[in-house]
């Protein structure tokens, strides 16, 4: 009996103990019906199309904190710098520890400093050369009394800087008679010295005046009433609607004639840069102040022997307004990408490099920085690589170089996308 008992406890432990261990490690075997398993599948799908959703989601919101917190990518221009720090620390930031270099003389050394004012002014400047001398008392030789001679000079050059002066210029014609014929004929003739004409009739503006406020509003940036209330500083009391007035009137009736002559020069050219960008304008007849209008942008390359840039105002982005403008250009229209460019005739539109580039930046900006490694299988090595591509490209100067990064690209594009 104790022997039948050893046995059975023995082929309890070698066949009933392993086939309960396999089988708690195998799945277990449910039956559901048919209503229940389409159920399961729709909320799987469900889930994948939120989980899609939400990495969509956190794609955007890590672009955007970049764009409001992180650096941008596109270098500033130092231009640019200087209008950022303009009320700030410009000063600081653009001033610099005086560099001295040593000069050996006979008895000592003596220390030049750099960037003498000779070196940032043109050869023909003018010079005003202004004497220091003694006068004759304070001359005498303290030992014997004498005058003493002069014997050799130091010469000092600083900058001067002369603010605008103004001034009224009067013009006095004067008129010619014949005192003989007033005395012995019965007319005298009379000559008079020629006018020269008003800039603008009936008033006292003169070409220097409207050019010098042209340049400060236009080139340097001063709206009309800080020049106004500069003049005003002077005790000059003339008004912003005044200068609007004369370069409102000097427009129309002068340059205009030159815009047009650029113009004609402008679509000679066979490879020509093109944008466009809104602007507000307030008191607008017919428009709201809240309405678009917007600043088109036309200019020649950047190899051209004499580039011309030429800005139209329009109220549209409609494509009628590069058609009207074009017309008589033939040749490659190079943009941003912007539909209304498309459809010109004897036109060829083609994209800006930079600008393609500029998508795959903001795409790569979105992908977590844990899955930004070319080898990656999410989407970043096909990103990168066209960004390092189009970097090259948009740093070359040369043809050979752009086409080998523009192959790059394409061969980048078709081995992620399946083509080629």
């Amino acid at each position: 009996m104790k022997t039948l008992d050893f046995w059975v406890v023995l082929w309890y432990n070698k066949y009933m103990k392993n086939d309960a261990l396999n089988t708690s490690t195998t799945e277990e075997m449910v039956t559901i019906s048919r209503a229940e398993y389409e159920g399961f599948l729709a909320q799987k799908e469900q889930i994948n199309e939120l989980e899609q959703k939400l990495s969509w989601l956190m794609e955007q919101l890590r672009l955007a904190r970049h764009r409001q917190f992180g650096s941008s990518s596109e270098r500033i221009s130092e231009e640019g710098l200087e209008q950022l720090s303009l009320l700030f620390n410009e000063a600081e930031v653009y001033a610099d520890e005086e560099k001295s270099e040593s000069t050996p003389v006979a008895a000592h050394v003596r220390h030049k400093r750099s960037g003498g004012v000779r070196d940032i002014v043109p050869e023909d400047i003018k010079v005003v050369e202004v004497d220091h001398t003694l006068p004759e008392e304070e001359r005498q030789c303290p030992r014997c009394g004498e005058v003493m001679e002069d014997i050799g000079t130091e010469v000092k050059e600083t900058l001067k800087i002369k603010p605008a002066e103004v001034y009224i210029q009067r013009d006095v014609y004067h008129t010619y008679a014949c005192a003989n014929c007033e005395k012995n004929d019965v007319s005298t003739p009379v000559v008079k010295t020629p006018k020269e004409p008003p800039l603008i009739p009936g008033g006292f503006a003169s070409p220097e005046a409207v050019a010098h406020i042209a340049v400060q509003k236009f080139v340097m940036g001063s709206p009309l009433y800080r020049q106004e209330q500069d003049l005003k500083r002077q005790n000059i009391f003339l008004s912003r609607q005044t200068m609007s007035n004369w370069l409102m009137w000097c427009t129309d009736n002068y340059l205009k004639y030159i815009y047009d002559e650029l113009r004609g020069e402008l679509v000679k050219h066979d490879l020509l840069h093109a944008d466009e960008t809104e602007l507000q304008v307030l008191h607008e007849p017919g428009k709201a102040p809240q309405s678009k209008s917007w600043m088109w942008l036309y200019r020649t390359s950047g190899n051209a022997e004499r580039p011309i840039v030429l800005y139209e105002y329009q109220p549209g982005r409609g494509q009628e307004y590069p058609k009207k403008f074009l017309e008589g250009f033939r040749g490659y229209l190079q943009t941003d990408g912007y539909a209304g460019y498309n459809g010109l005739e004897n036109v060829r539109h083609v994209g800006c490099w930079a600008h393609a580039r500029r998508g795959f930046d903001e795409a790569a900006k979105a992908v977590p920085k844990g899955k930004r490694s070319p080898h990656d299988g999410a989407g970043a090595g096909i990103l990168l690589e066209a960004l390092q591509a189009g970097g090259r490209i948009c740093r070359s100067n040369s043809r050979g170089t752009k086409r080998e990064a523009s192959g790059a690209v394409e061969a980048g594009l078709g081995r992620h996308v399946g083509v080629g």
